[in-house]
């Protein structure tokens, strides 16, 4: 059996992973990029997502005078986990975020835009870039299809990553199992593992999440937990296992993302008492928990034409709103009719969140912004909680390497996005917009980067 080997480097997972992929294939390395999917550009995680990619100090924030940095990102990120978040892994990418936007934006012309028409939760200045549409299956089909239209790397789908073979702590080989079951073994003298985390698999969920574990997945099918598993096998150490990014925005009439960008423009959200529970403003990703707590496991978002308007530059609201999850009404004793809500409470909630708007009185719940009062006419979307993505992993360096429980990475083994451990902490509050993104593209290029350096 040789191990002769015939790529530098094979990619598992071509979301975040097709950044690394073509960067390690421009530094030349060789590279056969593999995807569990048929159709990974419509199906992966990252295609699924709003994408929101947060840079700090970049080109586009300097334009318009807004100050940011690496240290700055690195404060919020503390401030939201605690001080839960890895040092390491956070210090890498906050450090990469410029560089591989910048990057992506020179070498394969993604047409980013900064969004500051909302300010997400926890994010001290506006970082979060993305492009006409917002959703990240627009930011990755025009990089697919330039690789498509190049020589630039080889790729395989419908192919799964099943297992690496290790010698004296050296990759030698990947192993993957085709849809019909298959398996081949590949020699290499990498592999970067990219297959995102856990979310579809029941088993793990229950064991390491419960708590959103029985709640919707709105993840790729394909996110198995199978890097945890091979690292786990091969005795790679693992991390944060018990976070995730949830959302407590799925519209329930046709599981489509409502997205945050309705609450922080002052939508809210009503239990089925008609009454408000908590602070919205803290975070989409908590408060999935805290929906699902709520009696139904389910609430009624709060908006207005305004808002309406206001979050139609997402393809995903756009969506949500052709379906008809939206129920309109000229008063709220209309929206407490048409919802089934207590009458006296909606129109409660309302006027105190007016108060609140204008500034006349504090909110009981603690939330310090809506940002205009509600008028008519009125909407509300009934909403269920969900889980995105898992965000622990195994635990790598700086560059992206498999670390064993002694510190010692395994030679030639990396791993980025929902693979390895990520930048939020602990369970779902200390998840910032973009952090399952930049930890995606940002270790995969880290890797690619550190594979070309090291010769391997």
């Amino acid at each position: 059996m040789s191990n002769t080997p015939t790529y530098d480097v094979v990619v598992a997972g071509a979301g975040g992973g097709l950044i690394g992929a073509i960067k390690a294939a421009q530094l030349g390395a060789k590279v056969l990029l593999i995807d569990a999917s048929d159709d990974f550009i419509n199906t992966c995680n990252t295609s699924l997502t709003t994408g929101m990619f947060p840079a700090s100090g970049s080109r586009w924030q300097r334009e318009i005078g807004i100050i940011d940095s690496p240290e700055i990102f690195t404060g919020d990120i503390m401030k939201k986990t605690k001080n839960s978040a890895d040092v390491v892994a956070t210090k890498a990418l906050t450090e990469v975020s410029v560089e591989v936007i910048e990057w992506m934006a020179d070498s394969l012309q993604v047409p980013w835009e900064l969004v500051t028409d909302f300010h997400y939760p926890g994010h001290s200045v506006d970082r979060c870039l993305s492009v006409v549409g917002r959703k990240g299956h627009l930011v990755m089909a025009p990089i697919w299809q330039s690789v498509l239209d190049s020589n630039l790397l080889e790729f395989r789908s419908s192919t799964r990553l099943v297992d690496v073979e290790i010698v004296d702590n050296v990759i030698v080989a990947a192993v993957v199992e085709s849809a019909n079951g298959e398996r081949e073994r590949i020699p290499t003298k990498n592999v970067l593992m990219a297959t995102n985390g856990y979310g579809a698999n029941q088993e793990l969920l229950e064991k390491y999440n419960n708590e959103i574990a029985h709640v919707y997945y709105h993840g790729s099918k394909y996110s198995r937990g199978d890097a945890l598993e091979i690292g786990v096998k091969h005795g790679a150490a693992v991390a944060y296992l018990d976070a995730y990014q949830g959302h407590a925005a799925i519209a329930a009439h046709a599981n489509t993302l409502v997205g945050w960008a309705t609450v922080m423009q002052g939508g809210y959200i009503l239990n089925l008492n008609g009454k408000r529970f908590d602070d919205e403003s803290a975070g989409y990703s908590e408060f999935a928990a805290i929906l699902n707590n709520q009696e139904g496991s389910t609430g009624w978002l709060m908006i207005d034409k305004r808002i309406h308007d206001g979050s139609m530059s997402f393809k995903e609201f756009e969506v949500t709103a052709a379906s008809g999850a939206i129920i309109w009404a000229d008063t709220m004793e209309e929206i407490a009719a048409k919802t089934n809500l207590p009458v006296e409470n909606v129109i409660n909630e309302f006027a105190n969140a007016n108060a609140v708007s204008a500034g006349l009185a504090e909110d009981k719940l603690g939330r310090k912004v809506f940002e205009k009062p509600l008028q008519a006419p009125f909407g509300a979307i009934k909403l269920r909680p969900s889980l995105f993505h898992t965000q622990g992993g195994v635990r790598v360096d700086a560059d992206g390497r498999v670390l064993k429980e002694s510190g010692e990475p395994i030679a030639g083994l990396y791993a980025s996005g929902g693979a390895a451990l990520g930048i939020s902490g602990h369970g779902s509050d200390g998840y910032l917009a973009g952090n399952g993104l930049l930890a995606a593209v940002g270790f995969a290029y880290l890797a690619a980067k550190a594979i070309a350096a090291t010769g391997r």
